[in-house]
């Protein structure tokens, strides 16, 4: 199980993508309001956490590797602020809890 620590950064590099494009989801998400689970990956039978968020206004699931590696991503559900036509769905952040990147997922708003 990763540390609180390891969730707290997580939960902090999903806060940081989105100021980055210039929006806000407050204080979601909370290391506190995770549950979690573990999956089995069918072919390398190799054991990962799943962290999932559920219950507030927003969803995203975060999935710890067994070798150190984290994959998270999480529902932002805003229009784009610089983009027209844009709604920025999710963002997401991967790598190891000392050096997470991440992205946006966009998708075009209907007219």
């Amino acid at each position: 199980m990763p540390s609180p620590q390891v969730g707290a950064a997580v939960c902090e590099a999903i806060r940081t993508q989105v100021a980055r494009l210039g929006l806000s989801i407050g204080d979601e998400p909370s290391w506190a309001a995770v549950q979690l689970s573990e999956k089995t990956d069918p072919f390398s039978k190799e054991s990962s956490l799943i962290a999932t968020w559920r219950g507030s206004a927003r969803y995203g699931t975060a999935t710890f590797f067994a070798d150190g590696r984290v994959f998270a991503e999480y529902q932002v559900l805003q229009p784009h602020p610089r983009l027209a036509g844009q709604f920025v769905e999710a963002v997401q952040v991967w790598g190891t809890p000392d050096a997470l990147r991440g992205d946006v997922v966009l998708m075009e708003m209907p007219a």
